[in-house]
C-alpha cells in the first residue's frame, strides 16, 4: 500500500522548528512528506539557526527539496502530488490568513488547493497570542470544514499566559484522524 503523500508547510515560529524536527522521523515512516515553506522561514536567520540549515536538514530528512514559490505549490492539490496537509509549526498570522481566505504565501497557497479539492489541513498551532488575539482565528478554524488540529495546550502559563503550542507527539495521530474526516480527541492536551 502507497503511503499517504502529505504536504508539510512550514511557517516561522522558529522556537517551534526542534519539536517538528523530532517528530519529522515518525512523519517520514507513515507519510510521504513534501515540504513547503513560506518565504519567511526560509530566508530568515534567528537565534534558532540559520534559514540555509533549516532548509537543509528538511530537505535530509524527507528527501525532498524544500518549495518555496506559490507557483511551486499552487498545483500540489489539485494534481494529487499532496493528498493532505499538516502545518506545522502554524503562527498566529498563518492562522490568521487561513481564517480569512487569505492566500499569500506557499503554504496558504498549498492549503487553499487542497481546501478546494475537499482535502484535509491539519495545524500543529504555535502562537504566543493563542489565548488573546489569535483565539478568535482559532475558534473560526474548529468550525471550517476540512481544518483539523493537532491537539494543543498553553506552552509556558506563567511567563507566556496566553501562548499556545502543538503537542507534536500527536502529529501522526492527528493526520490519520483528519484523513477519516474526525478531530483527534482530547483537542486540549494535558
Amino acid at each position: 500500500m502507497s503511503k499517504l503523500k502529505l504536504g508539510l508547510g512550514v511557517c516561522g515560529s522558529y522556537c517551534t522548528y526542534e519539536k517538528l524536527y523530532g517528530a519529522l522521523d515518525d512523519l517520514c515512516r507513515s507519510f510521504e512528506v513534501q515540504p513547503i515553506m513560506t518565504k519567511t522561514a526560509a530566508e530568515t536567520d534567528t537565534r534558532f539557526g540559520k534559514a540555509a540549515d533549516h532548509i537543509k536538514k528538511l530537505e535530509e530528512m524527507t528527501g525532498k527539496q524544500v518549495l518555496t514559490e506559490i507557483s511551486q505549490v499552487e498545483p500540489l492539490g489539485p494534481s494529487g502530488a499532496i493528498e493532505a496537509m499538516l502545518i506545522a509549526p502554524c503562527t498566529g498570522n498563518t492562522l490568521a490568513k487561513l481564517a480569512s481566505g487569505i492566500t499569500d504565501s506557499s503554504v496558504t497557497m498549498a492549503a487553499k488547493g487542497l481546501l478546494r479539492n475537499g482535502k484535509p489541513i491539519i495545524l500543529a498551532i504555535s502562537t504566543n497570542d493563542g489565548l488573546s488575539g489569535s483565539a478568535e482565528n482559532i475558534a473560526k478554524l474548529l468550525n471550517k470544514k476540512n481544518i483539523y488540529f493537532v491537539p494543543f495546550a498553553q506552552d509556558d502559563p506563567v511567563k507566556k499566559p496566553t501562548s499556545l503550542v502543538a503537542d507534536f507527539d500527536f502529529t501522526v495521530e492527528a493526520i490519520e484522524s483528519a484523513v477519516k474526516a474526525q478531530q483527534i480527541q482530547p483537542l486540549l492536551a494535558k
